[in-house]
């Protein structure tokens, strides 16, 4: 016990190594200049010559990793043409962003996202500027190494300091003079480069099954595309598929006064309870009017039944009066028509059958649901043959997520020992 007080010392409320320094954020890291330019001046649209812009929003949602790879984001937007000269990047005094540089969001909606952080990685000489709500921070040569930076602001005290030091009510955020005299822990260089190499390995693990989910959904959208209109039929069956009204395959659910039952929620992938939910409970008390649902409903929004706002049960419980529920009949399989009801074809027809002057007003309620018709297998075996196959297309995209979400922990996990000294790597 001696032993370790002896070989460690404090930083804020913690122990640190004591051969790791503490400098001030500024003392290893000088601001540049950024800009202020709105989401109307972006582009997702690509040319060689285009300039490429990081956004404070896309920091706290988008970029999921500390790195920002430009070899594997493909989600940073552009300037559009003619907001800054491509010339002005062959003038070195230019703020144009390098290798290693970090880009801090100055503001956030919540403490929990205060001077998020990316550090830039693979530019490849591509034109890139620090935007809107953003600190532009370039480390001092020999003080920090590449692929490290971002983790200097990442360690559990910092991050406690950042958030005690952020000012603001609805909107919080922090100086670049309070970030400069901000404390971090830097471990020698050599194990700096070695806390990279490991973090760098997770991030390459993540992004791998990433990958591999994105791959995955292209294939369920083609099978989806190709399984639901009958262009790829399944061995065994045959005949011509016909058009049918959806009443022919549901009614309406129109079930009220079940107050034992509890209160769920209906969302784009789900139909879930709502102390589940992270929106917030905005049921009224009485739930007299609440409607039934049971498993093997589908439920619906029906203002936004047009953008695929359905979902199939696996519970039983009341929804809110502002959705439609409707249960299959016989010669349905509820769990083919849910896939059916998310094809662009199909929003389409909800779309033009709901009632109202203006999108935000249109209502699909079960009589207009009623009358949209529909090509369908003349069996039920076939709509549940095609419903497995897309079933199993989405457990295997589950599974796959649920490991890049685990991978995703164990980094986190990784990064509370390395970035604190509990683990020492040389």
């Amino acid at each position: 016990m001696i032993k370790a007080e002896q070989n460690s010392k404090k930083f804020y409320n913690r122990k640190i190594p004591r051969d790791w320094s503490t400098p001030d954020f500024g003392d290893v890291f000088n601001f540049l200049k950024t800009f202020s330019f709105s989401r109307d001046q972006l582009t997702r649209e690509t040319t060689n010559d285009k300039i490429r812009n990081i956004h404070y929003g896309d920091i706290h949602s988008t970029y999921e990793n500390e790195i920002l790879d430009l070899d594997i984001e493909q989600t940073v937007p552009y300037l559009l043409d003619g907001i800054i000269d491509p010339k002005c990047f062959d003038d070195e005094s230019f703020p144009a962003l390098k290798e290693g540089d970090l880009i801090i969001a100055d503001a956030s909606e919540d403490y929990m996202g205060v001077c998020d952080c990316v550090e830039l990685k693979n530019i490849n000489g591509a034109k890139i500027v620090s935007g809107l709500h953003t600190f532009a921070a370039r480390a001092t040569d020999g003080k920090i190494a590449i692929g490290y930076r971002t983790y200097s602001l990442q360690h559990e005290q910092v991050i406690r300091e950042l958030r005690r030091i952020a000012t603001g009510t609805s909107v919080y955020g922090v100086s670049k003079t309070n970030l400069s005299k901000v404390k971090i822990a830097l471990p020698p260089l050599p194990e700096q480069k070695a806390i990279a190499k490991v973090l760098s390995t997770a991030d390459a693990a993540i992004h791998t099954t990433e990958k591999l989910v994105a791959q995955k959904e292209l294939c369920k959208k083609w099978l989806m595309q190709q399984l639901l209109t009958g262009k790829k039929r399944l061995k065994g069956f045959g005949g011509e598929w016909k058009e049918v009204p959806l009443s022919e395959m549901f009614s309406e659910r129109n079930e009220t006064k079940y107050f034992d039952l509890p209160l769920l929620s209906i969302g784009q992938n789900g139909v879930y309870p709502q102390d589940e939910s992270i929106k917030k409970d905005t049921s009224n008390d009485d739930k007299s009017k609440y409607k039934r649902i049971r498993k093997g409903d589908i439920g619906y929004n029906t203002m936004r039944m047009w953008q695929g706002r359905s979902a199939l049960s696996e519970l039983e419980g009341i929804v809110s009066p502002a959705y439609t529920v409707v249960t299959p009949k016989k010669n349905a399989d509820s769990l083919f028509f849910s896939y059916l009801f998310k094809m662009p074809k199909m929003t389409n027809l909800f779309w033009r059958n709901s009632q109202g002057l203006v999108d935000d007003t249109l209502n699909c309620k079960y009589k207009d649901f009623s009358i949209v018709r529909v090509v369908l297998p003349q069996t039920k075996e076939e709509q549940t043959a095609i419903a497995q196959i897309l079933k199993a297309a989405d457990l295997e995209i589950g599974l796959l997520k649920a490991k890049a979400e685990k991978l995703r922990v164990q980094k986190k996990g990784l990064m509370q020992q390395l970035l604190t000294g509990k683990k020492r790597l040389i």
